[in-house]
């Protein structure tokens, strides 16, 4: 039997028979759907090694047409915290959900990371709205919607000295007088779209624009 070794994150699983179970599991390979034989009985070997919200070491070996089997999990990073607040562990849900009905139409690693950087946020110190907002901007790009900030809906150039408003028509800015997206505003969000959750939680400042970064960022994308 062939086998691969990599990293994985549980999309989905279920229960199949009296002990077994399948499970979807998020990889920088793709999603795989695996057959996890005896994980449900209580002294087995891989019953610890495959949790939510979690990064597990797997070997996975290849079954019967895409199915795969599960030989080997080792638990590498288990985010404990998310399971302690309750506002956490619903968007850690809603993450995993989105990412999973996306991933399999979308072939790309960049889906892995993405999650691993929401589950990490969730279970740190991050500011919820700040992991959202990261998470949606990240969302809509990789789904093929990435919010320009660059140019407006029209396309001009962004000035820093004028204001915007989201468009939700266009998914795009646009220059109005009363608009709460300013130069601040923009500044950060560029920086969200650029750089790793985690880099983007150490920038001081922002809790001002937040709210607004937010809002922008669920519209955009759409969920």
């Amino acid at each position: 039997m062939s086998t691969e070794r990599t990293k994985a994150i549980v999309l989905r699983r279920t229960n199949y028979g009296e002990a077994d179970r399948i499970v979807t599991l998020l990889t920088p390979l793709g999603q795989r759907s695996v057959m996890a034989r005896g994980v449900r009985r209580e002294k087995s070997r891989l019953a610890g090694g495959i949790e939510l919200f979690a990064v597990s070491d797997v070997v996975l070996g290849r079954g019967k047409g895409d199915l795969y089997v599960l030989t080997q999990a080792r638990l590498e990073n288990f985010y404990r915290a998310i399971l302690e607040d309750y506002d956490r562990l619903q968007f850690g849900y809603e993450a995993i959900k989105l990412i999973d009905r996306a991933s399999r139409d979308i072939d790309t690693p960049e889906w892995f990371e993405t999650l691993r950087e929401v589950l990490a946020g969730l279970a740190g110190a991050v500011p919820l709205q700040l992991v959202q907002t990261w998470f949606y901007l990240h969302y809509a790009e990789l789904t093929g919607y990435e919010l320009s900030l660059s140019n407006d809906v029209s396309g001009q150039p962004l000035d820093r000295e004028k204001c915007y408003m989201y468009d939700p028509i266009e998914r795009g800015l646009r220059l109005a007088e009363q608009g709460e997206i300013r130069a601040d505003h923009i500044k950060f969000l560029r920086l969200a779209v650029q750089k790793p959750l985690h880099i983007v939680a150490q920038i001081g400042g922002v809790e001002q624009i937040l709210p607004d970064c937010w809002l922008l960022a669920r519209q955009h994308a759409a969920v």
